[in-house]
C-alpha cells in the first residue's frame, strides 16, 4: 500500500495439502519378493526401535537459527533491536488499512502526514500523533488475551477522551480483523497487518503489547504481557499519560 491506499487483493490462503504416501519407483517395479522359510520355534527378531533422541538438538539448533536470522532481518531492514519502542524514542510511523474499510493492501511504512494526502480507510500514526496522545496496541487474531486488550482500549476511550485510542492487527488478514471488529463492536480505528511489516517495524514478538505516546508522537510507556489486557490494569498508565506524571512501575 502507498500513502496509505491499498495494493491488489491477496491470494486466498491454500489449505493444507493432503498427506500423500509416496512409492520407491524402483521398489515398485521390482517383483515380489518371495519371503524365506523361518523355524516356527524360534521368536522373531524384535523390530528395531527408532531413537529420535539424536535428533531433539538439531531441532533446537534450527529454531534459533531462525529466531537469530528473523531478528537480525528485521534489525538490518527497520533498526529494530528490541521488542516495541522504548520510552523517550519516537513511534515509528506507518499507515496501514482499517479492517471495517473496504481498502485492501498491505501497511506503507513511509506515510504521508498530510492530511490532504491521506485516504480516511487507513490508519495513519503520523497524523494521530499530531493531534493528541495515542494509545496503540498490537494484537494477533487468534489470541483471546491480545483481542481483551484491544476491547479494553475500547472501554478506555469512552472514559479519556483526550486520548487516542487504535489497535493493529500483526499478520492479519482483513476478513478475520473485520470479523473481530464486528464480533466486539470496536469503534476504535483498528488496522490490519497483512504481511506482517508493522510487526517487524515495532518488532512484535509477544502481545499485548502496547505503546502509549504523547502528542507528538514521543512514547512515554511500553506495555507488555499479559498483566495489560484490562481496563483498569490499563486506566493507571493512560492516565499518566495525560497528565504527564511518570508511569507507575
Amino acid at each position: 500500500m502507498s500513502d496509505g491506499r491499498g495494493g491488489e487483493d491477496r491470494a486466498p490462503e491454500h489449505e493444507a495439502a493432503p498427506s500423500l504416501q509416496r512409492l520407491d519407483p524402483d521398489r515398485a517395479a521390482a517383483p515380489p519378493r518371495v519371503p524365506a522359510a523361518r523355524d516356527a520355534t524360534r521368536p522373531a527378531a524384535p523390530r528395531p526401535v527408532i531413537d529420535t533422541r539424536r535428533y531433539r538438538w538439531m531441532i533446537g539448533i534450527i529454531g534459533l537459527a531462525l529466531v537469530v536470522a528473523i531478528s537480525a532481518y528485521q534489525f538490518a531492514t527497520h533498526g529494530v533491536s528490541e521488542t516495541g519502542v522504548s520510552p523517550g524514542r519516537q513511534l515509528h510511523f506507518f499507515a496501514a488499512p482499517l479492517a471495517a474499510s473496504n481498502l485492501e493492501g498491505d501497511p506503507n511504512a513511509n506515510p504521508t502526514c498530510s492530511a490532504a494526502h491521506h485516504d480516511p480507510r487507513a490508519l495513519n500514526v503520523c497524523l494521530m500523533a499530531q493531534r493528541k496522545p495515542l494509545v496503540l496496541a498490537f494484537f494477533a487474531t487468534g489470541a483471546p488475551q491480545c483481542v481483551r486488550q484491544v476491547s479494553a482500549l475500547q472501554t478506555l476511550a469512552g472514559r479519556f477522551p483526550s486520548v487516542q485510542f487504535a489497535a493493529v492487527a500483526i499478520d492479519g488478514s482483513h476478513r478475520s480483523t473485520s470479523a473481530l471488529v464486528r464480533a466486539h463492536r470496536w469503534t476504535i480505528p483498528v488496522a490490519y497487518d497483512r504481511d506482517g511489516r508493522v510487526g517487524a517495524l515495532y518488532g512484535v514478538a509477544a502481545c499485548p503489547m502496547a505503546e502509549l505516546a504523547a502528542r507528538g508522537g514521543t512514547v512515554r510507556d511500553r506495555l507488555i504481557g499479559d498483566r495489560w489486557q484490562t481496563a483498569d490494569a490499563l486506566a493507571p498508565r493512560v492516565r499518566a499519560l495525560v497528565t504527564g506524571a511518570p508511569a507507575a512501575g
